[in-house]
Formats: C-alpha cells, structure tokens, sequence
C-alpha cells in the first residue's frame, strides 16, 4: 500500500498529510496496551466494586428482565450494533420494520396517531416537546409550565433548553395551573411520586386558553391505565426502558415522543415512514429525514440528527415477544404486587395516594429507622428530602421482596404468610385503559422463541452491517467493535445499576469513568470531561454551553455570534441556533479549507460580539487545513472561543490533539473514534473535554431541579457503554491508538489512490494528501452520461457494499472513509467494485446501453427481479453478479429503489395492515 502511494513508510504519509506546525511533541500520556483478557480481567475488577442492590427508586426508571432470545440475537449480536443508520433503505429493511414496530408501540400505548422513532432521553423528549409546542401555539406570552409532579431530572434540562431560548418555566401543583398566563404545558402521569391522576379537565382548560400540552408517561403503565391520547394530550413523551433494556448506569434508553397528527410536521428525530419501491412493492423508509444535509441549518427546530435505534428495536422485540397478552401479564402483576405492599403497610404506614400503578409514596415517623433497615437488606429506596419515602416496583420484583420491602418501612413482619400472600387479588385499577393495544398481526404472532428467533433473524438478513462488507462511510467512521469490548455491557455490575443509586454503590463506575476520562483528556489536549451529553448533538450544545457561561462569568454575555464555515455538519448551526446564538457564515475556499479573508472580515465585522467559531478538523472535506493554528489565534485575539466539532478525531488520536492546535473545547462521537458501535442508528455519545478555564461551566446534575446547565436525563449520560470505550482505549494504549490513526489514513490515500483514474479525489491538502477520509467527484456525470452519485450508491448494492456518504458535503459527491479496521483485500474488493462500475458507466456514455435502462439506473436488483421476466440491454448475471467475488456470499437487497417522494407526500408511520403484504 505504501508502495502504491510512492512513500517508504507510513511516518513519511503522515509527514506529507499532516501539517508539522499541528504535530505533537510526544504522544499522549496513557498506560501500555493491555491484552484482552487482562483489560477485561481490569475491568471486572472495577466492576467488583459496584453494589447491586435492589432497587427501587423509580424516577422513570425501572428493573426489567431482557428475554434472552433479544439479549443473544439482538443486543449481542453484530448483524444488529454494528448496522449504520438506515439513510441507504434499501439494504435496511430489517431494521426499518423493527422501528416501524416501536413507532407502532408507542402509538398503540399512548393513544396518539403519531410517533418518531425514538429520542435520545425522556428528559430531552420533554425538552423537545417544549419547542414543538412553542413553535405551534401563537401569542403572546413566553411562559411554559411544568407540573411539580414531573422526574427531576426532566424539570432540569427543560429548565436548561427554556433558559437559552428565552422561554420562563413555571414549576407549579397540576391543579393550580393558570392556563391563560402560559403557551403550554408538560404533566406526568404517572406523577415522579407515583399518582395517576385524571387530566382531563386542566388539559381542556389548556386547550381553551389556546395552549398544547405534552404528557410525560410510563409506557407499562399505559397498558393498564387511560393513555394521554385518552386525556386529550397533544403530546407524549417518556422511557421505554423497562421494555427490555437495562438501567446501565441512565443509558442508553429510547425515549419516546407521540402526537397529534397537526403537529407531525415538527416533530423531531426520525420518523419511519411506509412508501413503495420502483417495482410497486411495500417498503420502508426514513421518512421526514433530518440527516446533516436535510437540517435547515441556523433555521432549524432541533438538533437532533440520532436517535436509539438499537435499544427501540430491543423495546419493539420486547413487545412483539410478550405481545399485547403478555404486556398486560407483566403490567398487571407488577401493579397487584405494588397494591399488595400498599395493602400489608396500611395499618401502621398509609400511602399517600389511593391511585397509583408502581409506585407508593409514605412519611413515616422515624426515617432515619427506615432507612438504617433498607441499607441492612441492601435495598435502595427514594428519599425525597422531606421526610417522604418512595417505592417503585417492576417485573423483576418477588413476593418475597414485597415482603422484606413491608417489613423495612414498618419493622414489622407482615402478616399472613406468604403462602395466603400469593392467593390475595387486587383491588379494581382505577383508571383502567379500556381501549386495545398490539393489535396488529406483528405483535400477535411471535410469542415461542422459535418462532420469534427466526423473526429477529429475517430482519437481520435483509441488512447490511458490518459482518457482511466495510461501510465506506465518510465522517461516519465504521469501524470494528470488538467482541471483547462489548462484553461488559451485559456484565449485571455495570448493566443493573440505577442512574440515582448512591455514591457508595458506584464506585466501579465512578474509577472507570474517571479513568476514560483521564484518558480521552489526554488524547484531546485538555483538562477536564463530562459524559452527560448522550449524543454528538447534544456533545456541541454542552459545549457552546460552556462557552456562553464562561463569557457571562466575565461580564460578556452579548457575545452571541457564532461563527460557521459553510461546510460544516448541519447540527453545528443547529446547536448554535438552540443556545440562543447568532450564526455567521464563514466562506470556505476551493480547497475546501476555511477562508481567512472572510474569517477575518466577520470577525473585524463582529468583533466584540464574537462568541465562538464551530470549526471541524480535519475540515468536513478530509482536509488537515495548515493554517489552523492561524485560525484558533484570529478568533482568539477577537476574544472569541473555538468549538472543535470532534467528529473526524478519529484522524487525530496521537498525532495531534484540538488542545494542541488551539480550541478551547471539543466533542467525541464515542460511536466514531471510540468504538461503541453505531447500532443501525444509535446510540450515540457525545462527551465534552475543555480547557481548564472551561471546566467550572460543564452541564450540571440533572437531579438538580434548580440548574439550568443539565444537558441530558443522567449524570453521566449513556453510562453503560462507556465500557466500549475503556475496553478500546486500554486494550490499544498510546502506541496502538497513534498507529491505527497512521492506518486510517493510508487506507483513505490508498482509496483514493486507487479510484484516482477513475473518480477524482475533490479535495487534497498541500502535498496533495487526504486525511482519513477522500470525497470522490461524481458532478460531471450527470450532464454527461445522465448517471448521478445516486445512483452509483444504489449499484454498490448489488456489488454487496453499502454507499459511502452521498451529496455530503458537496452534492452529487461520495464520501469515503475506510477506517483503520479494514484490510488491503477489503480495501480492495470496494476498489475493484468502485472501477467496474466506472467501466459500465463508460457503457451508458458509447450508447451501449440506453441512459434510461442500465444497471446503473435499474439498481439495486433484487432476487424476484433476477427470476422474473427479464427484458433490460443487459444479463441477468450483470445484474446480480457483477464481480465473481459477490458470488461467494451475495448480498440481495429486499426491495427495489423507494419512492421517497411519495413516502413524504403521503406520510404512514404505523404498521401495514397485512393486506398491504399481498
């Protein structure tokens, strides 16, 4: 490979690629690579100290038992983590049914026509509830209320999102809600204290005033009580954790968000939506997408370009397991077992609330008493701080732990026996849903694990994910997750820790997360961490955050200018948008490098208004730009802050580092450079690293109702895969980390080395290099043979690969970045496929074959298709088997080329009724 590059070794590419001014000096200061099973050997001796007590602290979070048919053949399995996001539908179907089921869930249980395919967190579902109906209620007032009833640690991050854009949260009882003096509202039902209240009334007293409300709820609870639909909501937001996935620390979890069908045209994330493909037949798609390139920039409404596939399709698989019977099972035990403790303590300790689904809520006159018995049994109950204590039960809870949970807040044995316990029935469930769920053949079908097994896996082969080719995929990064470093995430230490459990229990986590931290702050050039963002989005709005705190504490708070290259990744105006900042275009030149002249200009222009630059590096064209530094200085001398949007690091780790070259804070996307995988659509994590000066003004603890810097629903975000990224940070060390980047980019140069003769390579650096990713230059093909970048993504199909990044950053362009983790035959094998595709395009421009009917146009090629009448200019075998290696293990995409157009313009997001299929 070196060879074919002209260069000796691969510290003389890294010489020609990466400017000296940027170069370290010495490599970051980490331990020595470790094998796998002594990292794993480490770390389970940090998960030794962790507590797993039982808990039941409630708070939107709960115990749950993950079937091991999903646990095996889902959460386990590479062919569903490792899959991208299903931008490419074609060879995504498995996964895009799979969310269709969980957008149907939701529907069902909440009782709304309308629902995404899951948010990163409750509390940020809230959040984004709140801009949905700021955006769709008029008026003039800007007051927003939220029930005093609501999980903590959602009042803290909507308090935060409110804060920046200008919105007064009024925090108050439901009953004493003055609808007139607000735009909105968000309740709880089931409240944080476990009252399931009628909501009826004061949502119609909204609805009069000319307000919206959003309803935060408990999915289980939904399958026995009234849903929010029922009560009049115009949204519902929550957690669909207990649906399989376990608690991990706070994450990661797919939060939901429904609404009413007016108000789908806001509604953020992703939404899986029901089209046809070229041949008529039924195909799903990601409808309403809001990908980089499909955000509206500084206009945009949210951020959010993630979401949690991988666990909302473990909560689909949940239901479609236990279907609407089984749900019903589980919901209505775990309510007896929660009115059985009310029933056995209600002589000496009476619950507060006569309606309530899992949870109970006591003042019992000696706390101190209770809870020196609940740390004797270890078991975590909620302290509440004044003088109330809380109960919340779930599937994973015995007659025997009802028992020991009476005996600790009474001191008394109770009486009968539980023999005579387990005859006793419940009370009526006031509230009680009368409306049906799950009805759909889906939800009803699957229920022995043979059955269900060979469901999961239909799903699975129609995707392509990692287990099948490299996904070329530029600023995406899609590279190996290792088994060894995603063992951990189902150890019970790491995945059966509540996100509020003590300090005392944690102290596993706490060294490893300080560890990593460490580590990733070395790596970066910087001083000090925060995990709390669970996303790359969420990583930018933490970190302009940051900055917009820092300028305050200095008395500068008008600076509200942020500056943007034009090339940059949509969700960086996005963010800057949401924190309440102004965004200033920043001309790029021919090279695709950041213009000084215009950089300069706008800052002469804003001067003392300039609070930061957003600038990506290697530059979103795959460029390590030289003058960087000059860059960081100018906006320096401006008094401004640079913003590193971290997601091309994965060209950085040890050889350079954003410190180095002079931003003041950075985010990593976890699921890039540090290997957490990407899931077919998350989860994501994206955690800041700041220079010192940066550090007091990290995101705050969310279970802190006052703050308004919490950022997302736990302390330390999607804790549980941070193991991931341990495992890959000490198992490569220093040495390991500097050499995959050197690998990353010979194998971008190699590529584009290769494709040269073929596919020009639109941006290089001064020494005519690439970073760790090289976008190809498709433009003139169009006018000249009337093939797109389109479609040359969808022939890659049939050759077994998936597309690389199409039209971003530059339309009608590929992007390509083969990561360090792919070998010279891989490498190769997408090469070889790349040049036969430039030799049938050479026959579509001789006139060999029509523009209108060739392979090209005609991709990707499905199996029907090859065995049915048959009357293209060219063979099947073309068609099918374009290269002799796709014979060995062809990949055969389930549909044809969707109508995307028709999916928008006639919007289905629920399950296909059956017939749909014939």
């Amino acid at each position: 490979m070196l060879a074919a590059l002209g260069v000796k070794s691969r510290e003389e590419l890294v010489a020609q690629t990466v400017p000296a001014a940027i170069r370290l000096p010495h490599a970051p200061k980490l331990p020595a690579p470790a094998t796998e099973a002594d990292a794993l050997a480490e770390l389970k001796a940090h998960a030794g100290h962790n507590k797993v007590w039982r808990t039941y602290l409630g708070t939107g979070y709960a115990g749950t038992l993950t079937p091991e048919p999903i646990k095996r053949n889902v959460l386990e399995n590479p062919g569903w983590y490792t899959a991208y996001t299903p931008y490419q539908a074609e060879v995504a179907q498995g996964r895009l049914e799979a969310l269709l089921n969980f957008q149907q869930v939701v529907i069902d249980l909440t009782g709304l026509p309308t629902a995404n395919a899951s948010l990163l967190d409750e509390a940020t579902a809230a959040a984004e509830a709140m801009t949905v109906i700021r955006r769709a209620v008029s008026g003039s007032t800007n007051r927003y209320f939220v029930d005093a009833g609501t999980h903590p640690q959602v009042i803290a991050v909507i308090r935060t999102r409110a804060h920046w854009m200008g919105i007064e949260v009024v925090v108050g009882e439901w009953e004493k809600l003055d609808a007139a003096s607000v735009f909105g509202a968000h309740l709880q039902n089931p409240a944080t204290d476990g009252e399931f209240r009628d909501l009826t009334p004061v949502i119609a007293k909204v609805h009069a005033a000319g307000g919206k409300v959003c309803v935060g709820t408990d999915p289980l609870a939904c399958v026995l009580l009234t849903p929010p639909g029922e009560m009049g909501a115009d949204i519902a937001v929550g957690n669909s954790q207990r649906f399989g996935v376990p608690l991990g620390f706070g994450g990661p979890h797919a939060a939901f968000i429904a609404c009413k069908q007016e108000l789908v045209r806001n509604l953020p994330g992703r939404i899986i939506g029901v089209s046809k493909d070229a041949a008529g037949h039924l195909a799903y798609r990601m409808s309403l997408q809001t990908r980089e390139q499909h955000i509206r920039r500084d206009k945009a409404t949210s951020n959010i370009c993630t979401a949690q596939a991988l666990l909302a399709n473990m909560a689909s698989f949940y239901a479609v397991y236990h279907g609407p019977d089984g749900l019903k099972r589980i919901a209505s035990r775990v309510h007896a077992l929660t009115q059985l403790l009310a029933d056995l303590v209600k002589p000496v300790l009476p619950a507060k609330h006569a309606a309530f689904f899992d949870t109970l809520v006591f003042t019992p006159k000696d706390l101190m008493a209770v809870r020196k018995r609940a740390e004797s049994e270890s078991i975590n109950l909620r302290y509440f701080g004044d003088g109330r204590v809380g109960v919340t039960l779930d599937e994973t809870v015995r007659v025997q732990d009802v028992i020991d949970l009476a005996e600790v807040l009474t001191g008394r044995y109770p009486q009968p026996e539980p023999a005579e316990l387990l005859k006793k029935q419940p009370a009526a469930v006031p509230f009680a849903r009368t409306s049906p769920i799950l009805q759909h053949p889906v939800f009803n079908r699957y229920h022995t694990e043979t059955e269900f097994v060979r469901y999961v896996k239909r799903l699975e082969n129609r995707d392509i994910s990692l287990v099948h080719s490299m996904i070329p995929l530029g600023s995406c990064t899609m590279k190996l997750n290792a088994a060894s470093e995603m063992a951990p995430v189902t150890w019970p230490e790491f995945a059966s820790i509540h996100p509020f459990a003590p300090s005392s229990q944690t102290a596993g986590y706490r060294k490893m997360l300080d560890e990593l931290g460490d580590w990733l702050a070395a790596i970066c050039g910087f001083a000090k961490v925060s995990f709390e963002p669970n996303s790359g989005a969420q990583g930018e709005y933490a970190g302009l955050m940051a900055i917009r705190l820092y300028h305050e504490s200095r008395g500068e708070s008008s600076r509200d200018v942020c500056l943007i290259p034009i090339s940059a990744h949509g969700t960086n105006p996005a963010s800057a948008q949401m924190m309440g900042l102004r965004i200033v275009p920043v001309a790029c030149d021919a090279k695709g490098n950041v213009d000084l002249d215009s950089l300069k200009a706008k800052l002469a222009e804003h001067g003392p208004k300039v609070s930061c630059l957003m600038l990506t590096y290697p530059s979103t064209h795959g460029v390590f730009e030289a003058r960087v530094r000059e860059i960081c200085d100018a906006v320096h001398a401006a008094g401004g802050q640079v913003y590193m949007d971290g997601a091309n690091l994965n060209a950085q780790v040890g050889l350079t580092s954003p410190g180095f070259i002079g931003a003041d804070v950075c985010h990593m996307n976890l699921h890039k450079t540090f290997c957490i995988p990407h899931g077919g659509g998350g989860p994501g994590m994206g955690p800041i690293v700041v220079a010192k000066h940066l550090a007091p003004f990290l995101p705050a603890d969310p279970f802190d109702t006052t703050a308004e810097t919490a950022v997302s629903a736990a302390p330390f975000g999607s804790a549980l895969i941070t193991t991931i990224s341990w495992m890959y940070v000490r198992m490569m060390g220093g040495s390991g980390l500097t050499k995959a980047t050197e690998i990353a980019i010979l194998n971008a140069n190699y590529v584009a080395t290769r494709l040269k003769p073929y596919f020009p390579t639109l941006y290089a650096g001064d020494n005519g290099r690439v970073a760790h990713e090289c976008i190809l230059d498709l433009r003139n093909l169009k006018g000249e043979v009337g093939v797109t970048a389109e479609d040359v993504a969808k022939r890659l199909m049939d050759y077994g690969f998936h597309a690389p990044t199409l039209s971003f950053p530059v339309v009608d362009t590929l992007m390509i970045e083969p990561t360090e983790s792919e070998s010279k035959a891989e490498l190769d094998r997408f090469c070889d496929a790349m040049i036969a595709i430039h030799g049938e395009i050479q026959k579509v421009r001789s006139g060999e074959w029509p523009k209108a009917d060739n392979p090209l146009k005609n991709a990707p090629h499905t199996a029907a298709e090859a065995i049915g009448e048959w009357s293209h200019p060219y063979s099947r075998e073309v068609a099918v088997y374009p290269l002799p290696y796709v014979r060995e293990a062809k990949f055969w995409p389930h549909v044809k080329r969707i109508d995307n157009v028709g999916g928008d313009r006639n919007l289905i997001c629920t399950c296909p009724p059956m017939e749909a299929f014939t």
